[in-house]
């Protein structure tokens, strides 16, 4: 049994190596990607078609404010508008967007209220009645605490910018051509409390998986899978051309990753999804042990539900503990030693790569110590997401199905 033991952890250990040089492979290629489309970019500098930004909003989230003040602040040669939905005017939100308002008039800001309820995501029945007033034909839709750069909309933009050959329509390119892009995303990283109040183990871990892990599983996915082929609920800015081309957003009403979906469905309509070199901020509250428990479960589960067979390999990616068990098993030989080494070097040299390198996050330093740990919850959580199809989110209880959420449990 113990030889068994032994012989499954050193298997592990090493394919969880073979996917860290992987997360090495896919970041060097994506930031070459970047690189040829910043190229690209500043040979179409006047390319800046208008754009529509939809923020489905449901309550007062931390730092939210200063998120939509970035999005006022926007250095762009087109025209841009915001438009926050809210299901009830009695919303707390709706106070701070006039707040808005009245600090940045010149800004075409909209609120518009959303009184349908047209499936189980009220996130997607508020896109859904918010596009019906979106005025431009180039839509980017984004989290509510989203914070983003001056150059955010101009950065983003430049990803559709068409080759010279290709003809333009009304400002915008023409995207009925196959493998043009259709959408556009971004990388983020998680923003925990700067002054130590609200600043949590749990808050510290979440902001460092998100850097370390998850960033990695995307680029790890895009250089292995030719391109990415999802979005992330960061940034989804698309033409309503390839959105409609891809059925719309009302397939999505009861799906939990509706982010994820809506990039599916663009690729399946020969569309190319893009993932964009700006990188974005969202907030990680101050998690107590539950609420980050909670939210990794879901995370987890819309995953696994989303992509299965991915999902089922991301077991092998947590090498450190795999490493660790392997040293127990071999009763502490001195080779096991040596494996677990290579991989606590490969595992660090993958969270600065990407976690500094790629996404400036500056709190991957600051917390690296805890990469092991963030390592064994990460395999607890993906071990306990199989036992159940139940999720919380924003307090209530949903059954997950083949990505489809339902209330109660």
């Amino acid at each position: 049994m113990a030889t068994s033991v032994e012989v499954v952890t050193t298997l592990l250990t090493l394919g969880g190596l073979v996917y860290m040089l992987l997360a090495l492979w896919g970041a060097r290629d994506f930031e070459r990607s970047c690189r040829r489309i910043a190229r690209a970019g500043a040979g179409s500098a006047s390319f800046a078609p208008d754009v529509s930004i939809l923020k489905p909003l449901k309550g007062v989230d931390a730092r939210m404010y200063a998120g939509f003040v970035s999005h006022c602040a926007q250095q762009y040669a087109g025209n841009f508008e915001i438009l926050f939905g809210v299901s009830s005017m009695d919303d707390p939100a709706v106070a701070e967007i006039d707040r808005l308002r009245h600090e940045f008039p010149a800004c075409a800001i909209r609120l518009i209220e959303c009184p349908q309820r047209l499936g189980t995501s009220g996130k997607v029945s508020n896109l859904i009645q918010m596009l019906r007033e979106a005025r431009y034909d180039t839509i980017l839709i984004n989290d509510s605490d989203i914070r983003v750069s001056p150059n955010y909309l101009t950065r983003v933009m430049a990803c559709f910018a068409p080759p010279p050959s290709t003809p333009l329509k009304d400002g915008a390119p023409d995207l009925g051509t196959a493998r043009q892009v259709g959408m556009v995303t971004v990388p983020y990283l998680g923003r925990t409390a700067a002054d130590g109040q609200g600043l949590t183990v749990w808050s510290r871990l979440e902001a460092l998986g998100i850097s370390t892990d998850f960033l990695p599983g995307v680029l790890t996915a895009r250089f292995l899978e030719g391109g990415i082929h999802f979005g992330l609920g960061s940034t989804l800015a698309v033409s309503r051309k390839a959105l409609t081309a891809a059925g719309g957003l009302e397939p999505l009403v009861d799906y939990l990753a509706d982010d994820y979906e809506i990039g599916v469905r663009i690729a399946r309509a020969g569309y190319r999804v893009e993932l964009c070199g700006e990188t974005v901020e969202t907030t990680v509250p101050a998690y107590e042990f539950r609420g980050f428990w909670d939210h990794q479960l879901r995370w987890a589960r819309s995953t696994r539900d989303s992509r299965r067979w991915g999902y089922m390999g991301l077991g092998i990616t947590y090498c450190v503990p795999w490493a660790l068990l392997n040293c127990v098993a071999s009763g502490f030989a001195l080779w096991s030693f040596s494996l677990l080494s290579l991989v606590l070097l490969a595992r660090v040299s993958v969270a600065l790569t990407v976690g500094v390198g790629v996404l400036r996050d500056e709190q991957v330093l600051r917390d690296i110590w805890l990469l092991p740990l963030r390592d064994f919850l990460g395999l607890v959580v993906w071990t306990w997401s199989f036992a159940s199809h139940t999720v919380v989110w924003r307090g209530e209880y949903f059954t997950l199905e083949n990505g489809r959420i339902s209330r109660g449990v």
